[in-house]
């Protein structure tokens, strides 16, 4: 039974994460670049180097003496986000969307005061949310004010996309929604949504929602299919530059929408997750060897973007 069904899901093209990790991580991603990814800030650094827009930075603490300054950093800010620069899965997150004196209002509803922030910094240094363990860096930066097109199938807080590139061809996308559940994070494992989006339109397709597939918002109620994501073809340029930026092959980017600012590229991940070959309800090895198969044929970013949009069309099979 259990290799019936293994031998089923390999013919739709199903990558589990062996697959992954064996025929497309250690085979295209060299450890040497994985601090470029891991590590958020060096992320900033080296996008704003070569001109990709991201969140602006209001300030980096690393050290347990300079947590005293935070005060100063957010001086001017009614609204921002303080994240571990080595954090995953979303973990250690604060999205702070007001203040009031000492209080901080946050994205879930919830307040903090002064104290605890420290102290959630202070964490945050420590490697509580961080890869591994070692200690961290707290970033405190801009508040994405995610665009219009999203009001209406997001719970409080900012959609992102997830673009999975091979060797810069952008292969598979979706968009991830928060939800009650998820307490405002665009992350799949504490309960957003995560919608398929079709590489060659840039349309939503279905979605799924701890492991099943749905067709509306569980709390806004509204549909989450057929959205057109706004700046489509920026955002597979953005994806499949990442590759020249980082050299690692197999990778996901993540952008977020502003309203004001546009597409901000909010980190970049050497070991994307899967669960995106739900939301697309079609299984990535097919594309994948489809690009291995070609892109030597592929010279320029152009090429292996217009390479992904005239092949990559959905094709839906149920999973």
């Amino acid at each position: 039974m259990i290799f019936r069904l293994a031998r089923a899901l390999a013919e739709v093209g199903v990558v589990g994460i062996n697959k992954r990790n064996a025929d497309y991580q250690l085979v295209y991603n060299s450890r040497r670049y994985y601090p470029l990814v891991d590590d958020k800030f060096q992320t900033k650094l080296i996008a704003e180097k070569v001109g990709i827009p991201i969140p602006p930075l209001y300030g980096k603490i690393e050290y347990p003496h300079e947590v005293k300054r935070f005060p100063e950093i957010v001086a001017d800010h009614a609204d921002f986000v303080v994240k571990p620069a080595q954090g995953s899965g979303g973990d250690g997150i604060l999205i702070v969307v007001g203040r009031m004196g000492n209080l901080f209002h946050l994205a879930d509803g919830d307040y903090m005061t002064a104290d605890d922030m420290a102290y959630h910094i202070n964490t945050i240094l420590a490697g509580s949310f961080s890869l591994g363990g070692q200690n961290d860096k707290a970033l405190i930066e801009y508040r994405v004010n995610f665009d219009s097109v999203f009001e209406q199938i997001s719970y409080r807080g900012v959609p992102d996309i997830r673009i999975i590139s091979l060797l810069g061809v952008p292969v598979m996308a979706m968009v991830r929604l928060p939800t009650r559940k998820s307490h405002g994070k665009a992350n799949l494992h504490q309960g957003a949504i995560g919608a398929g989006i079709s590489i060659n339109e840039g349309k939503t397709l279905t979605a799924v929602w701890q492991n099943s597939i749905v067709e509306i918002h569980p709390d806004t109620t509204n549909p989450v299919m057929d959205v057109a994501i706004p700046h489509w073809d920026r955002l597979l340029t953005m994806s499949a530059l990442s590759y020249d930026l980082t050299h690692l092959g197999f990778q996901g980017i993540d952008i977020v929408l502003d309203k004001n600012r546009g597409p901000l590229v909010l980190e970049l991940n050497a070991r994307p997750g899967l669960n995106i070959q739900i939301a697309n309800r079609e299984g990535l090895g097919h594309r994948l060897a489809l690009v291995e198969a070609n892109v030597k044929k592929l010279k320029s970013v152009e090429d292996r973007v217009a390479f992904a949009k005239e092949h990559f069309a959905p094709r839906p099979v149920p999973l």
